[in-house]
C-alpha cells in the first residue's frame, strides 16, 4: 500500500520555501512584504526564516525517544534483510 505524504510535511516544506524565497528577494533588494520601516522588515524576515528553518530541521531529525527507537528498529530490519539476502535465506 502506497503511503501518503503527511499534511504537516507539505506545510513545513511550503513554509520553508516561502521563507527562503522571501529572504533571497530581500537580499536582491526587493521588498516582498512592504513595511514602512526597513529595520522592522529585516527583523520580521529574519525571524520568519529562522523559525521556518528550525521547524523544518527539527521535524526531519530524530530527537524524541520514540523516533530514536524507530530509527534503531529500521536499522535492525535493514541489517536483517541484508543478511538474509547475502545468505540466500528468505525472500527479498
Amino acid at each position: 500500500m502506497k503511503k501518503k505524504v503527511e499534511i504537516g510535511t507539505v506545510v513545513r516544506t511550503c513554509t520553508l520555501i516561502l521563507a527562503l524565497v522571501n529572504q533571497f528577494l530581500e537580499i536582491a533588494g526587493f521588498c516582498p512584504l512592504p513595511l514602512e520601516q526597513e529595520k522592522v522588515y529585516e527583523t520580521l524576515t529574519g525571524i520568519f526564516t529562522a523559525a521556518a528553518s528550525l521547524c523544518a530541521w527539527w521535524k526531519n531529525n530524530s530527537f524524541s525517544q520514540e523516533a530514536l527507537m524507530a530509527d534503531e528498529w529500521l536499522r535492525e530490519e535493514k541489517e536483517e534483510k541484508r543478511e538474509k539476502k547475502e545468505t540466500g535465506k528468505g525472500d527479498v
